[in-house]
């Protein structure tokens, strides 16, 4: 019996822990069906698409950005943005998006929403997908 409660005690632990990773004070995750509300409520928050060039353009979120995360100067990209103004990532499933948090925070960003599951996601629930 109280090997019992000692896993569900860690399950609990590991549970609080996931969720502390997904939503601080920097990074919020939100859904796609948050991220359309957001994105009719706020006009002008910026959105950018981590993905690479040849992804980004076979399918991308109306209004976004292209900023390759796996280009050599995503860092660099990243510096001609407003540090104050809230911003949405994405990126094919959430991987990318996911990594490039670290940037975000060290160059100071205050407000990151990061679309949960990427445009995978998105368009399984029936979003709209733009393409070049």
């Amino acid at each position: 019996m109280k090997q019992i409660s000692i896993v569900i005690s860690i399950f609990f632990c590991a549970l609080m822990f996931n969720c502390k990773a997904q939503n601080d004070d920097v990074f919020t995750a939100v859904t796609p069906e948050e991220l359309g509300v957001l994105l009719q409520e706020q006009k002008e928050i910026k959105l950018i698409d981590v993905r690479t060039p040849a992804e980004f353009n076979a399918g991308h979120i109306s209004g976004a950005e292209n900023i390759n995360f796996l280009s050599d100067n995503f860092s660099k990209s990243l510096e001609g943005l407003d540090k104050n103004e809230p911003l949405i990532i994405y990126c094919k499933s959430g991987r990318r998006s996911g990594k490039s948090r670290a940037v975000f925070k060290e160059l100071g960003f205050l407000k990151v929403y990061d679309l949960e599951g990427g445009i995978l996601k998105w368009k399984s629930q029936n979003f709209e997908v733009k393409t070049n």
